[in-house]
């Protein structure tokens, strides 16, 4: 199952689209990288206020970038139950359910059903909630479940259709994007790259929508399309670096232009302004992976070294620690 992540652009366009609904302190060190202060803070802050539900929707958000699901859960269900009424509460708490469905799914099917039928309660009553539209993200995660869920876990092809009708009234640009992602789901491969070309039209030439025709081209095995739809992202209309970190992902995901890809993440760290869904200690590890696999050995623990000091709980950057210091 892949009803969250089966593309990462997706997610970071959800970020970058969604309100901000708590304090800067724990989202801005989380966006630095700096995982371990942000959890502290974020405790601090619960300490203070054991009722404060944003402090617990953090915690989760941190907790989903760690890849720690377990605590990523706790914190989300906390945050919901402690304010049931925010639609925003109800979508993090259905994303962190599809990152464990996925997680358990190949050797525990029983508890990743269990787990698919929360993500599909969770997502509708987020969008239940925002009657108003207003979060329009909430929506874009309801049609990708109805989109990716098989028809006897609750898929339904016409009603992620619906929402991304209702999307299309909101933010014509993600609403271009869903029609892809449907029209990828049926296989009508040209209408999809159609409709990926227009989200980039529809939002002015904004970056993150270069990323995503890079995501289908790479699905497609179109690399050499896939590159060149990153170096397009590289000349289009930025809104932060976070198309550069995601481009430099797809480029290490499809093992094409490493080189190109070491650059951009070191532009990306250089800017000091890293996205939830990017943070720098994710830049450092995959920057780290990147070198170990052009052969310098040296430099890539160097990154892993970074990447665990701002993250100690990120185990992929303690695994390659160790797998190096053998």
């Amino acid at each position: 199952m892949s009803t969250v992540r089966c593309l990462k652009f997706l997610s970071l366009l959800l970020a970058i689209s969604a309100p901000v609904f708590a304090a800067p302190d724990g989202l801005a060190l989380l966006k630095a990288g700096k995982a371990n202060d942000a959890l502290q803070a974020l405790n601090a802050r619960i300490q203070t206020n054991p009722n404060d539900a944003a402090a617990y929707n953090l915690i989760a958000r941190v907790n989903y970038q760690l890849e720690r699901w377990d605590e990523a859960i706790s914190a989300a269900e906390k945050a919901v139950a402690l304010d049931p009424q925010k639609s925003e509460y109800h979508q993090w708490l259905g994303r962190v359910y599809g990152e464990k469905a996925d997680t358990v799914g190949k050797l525990h099917p029983i508890s990743a059903m269990s787990l698919v039928r929360k993500v599909k309660a969770e997502f509708e009553k987020a969008v239940m909630l925002d009657a108003a539209g207003s979060n329009p993200s909430a929506r874009a995660d309801l049609a990708e479940f109805y989109l990716e869920a098989p028809s006897i876990m609750g898929g339904d092809k016409t009603k992620a259709r619906l929402l991304a009708d209702f999307v299309m009234t909101r933010d014509p640009a993600l609403g271009h994007y869903l029609y892809g992602m449907a029209y990828d789901k049926q296989n009508a491969k040209d209408k999809a790259e159609q409709e990926y070309k227009a989200a980039i039209e529809a939002s002015r030439n904004q970056a993150r929508y270069w990323v995503s025709l890079a995501s289908f081209y790479r699905k497609a095995g179109r690399l050499d399309d896939m590159e060149a739809a990153v170096s397009r992202a590289l000349s289009a209309r930025h809104e932060g670096g976070i198309a550069l970190f995601d481009g430099a992902s797809l480029l290490l995901e499809a093992g094409r232009n490493f080189a190109g890809a070491i650059q951009m993440l070191r532009q990306y760290l250089s800017l000091n302004d890293s996205a939830e869904d990017g943070p720098a200690f994710q830049a450092h590890y995959k920057l780290g992976a990147l070198l170990e696999k052009q052969g310098d050995r040296q430099a890539a623990l160097s990154e892993y070294h970074s990447a665990s000091a701002m993250a100690p709980q990120y185990r992929p950057a303690q695994d390659a620690l160790v797998r190096l210091s053998r």
